[in-house]
């Protein structure tokens, strides 16, 4: 499996990496980080984006990834910090859907503690576990792009653990089943029999 691996940055760079293997054996294809001059900015706050989402496309056509692996907004940020990185993240997103990529979404200290085997790791432990892990020659630089390894990696471990221990993906998880009709309920009033069940309990509520 080939993962593209995300950092996106509310102001610093964008970091990306792409990861081949299987969750044991993985080896580093590409890997680096987008700083976009402060001159392109000024032109318009799209700018930036366009950037991004032109550098992720290219990204899509050179290396076919399988699936992209992309960091969720996590509550700490302020709020404009937030927003903006709302904005890059979208950017991000889009690149994906218009080349027919699966994105999943991963928290940072769900990262750091796949990686570094706690999620309160600094950014340079995270650095050399991801060094050590893909036997590289240096250490990933900048931060942002040794992120978006780890990132890579971080889906391979649990796509690995997912078919070690055969577990659903998110989206079997998130798909409601159909009712099995029950055997002895016929001629009893099956509507009934669900009535009892729920009676004292939360109702369940699904959403599509």
């Amino acid at each position: 499996m080939r993962v593209l691996g995300v950092d996106p940055a509310a102001a610093g760079p964008t970091g990306y990496g792409i990861v081949e293997g299987d969750g044991r054996q993985c080896r580093m294809l590409h890997y680096g980080a987008l700083k976009v001059r402060s001159s392109k900015i000024k032109n318009g706050e799209g700018a930036a984006l366009a950037e991004v989402h032109t550098l992720l496309s290219n990204l899509i056509a050179e290396f076919a990834p399988d699936v992209m692996a992309v960091e969720s907004i996590f509550s700490a940020l302020n709020v404009r910090t937030a927003l903006r990185l709302a904005e890059v993240r979208g950017v991000v997103l889009l690149a994906a859907a218009q080349h027919g990529v699966e994105v999943h979404s991963y928290a940072p200290r769900e990262v750091k503690a796949s990686i570094a085997g706690q999620g309160q790791a600094d950014k340079r432990q995270v650095q050399i576990m991801v060094r050590a892990l893909l036997s590289m020659d240096a250490t990933p630089e900048p931060p942002d792009a040794a992120d978006a390894l780890a990132l890579a990696l971080c889906h391979l471990q649990m796509e690995r653990a997912r078919r070690c221990f055969r577990l659903p993906r998110e989206a079997e998880l998130a798909r409601p089943r159909p009712l099995e009709a029950n055997p002895h309920s016929a001629g009893r009033g099956a509507s009934l029999r669900m009535g009892r069940a729920t009676r004292g309990a939360s109702p369940r509520i699904q959403t599509a």
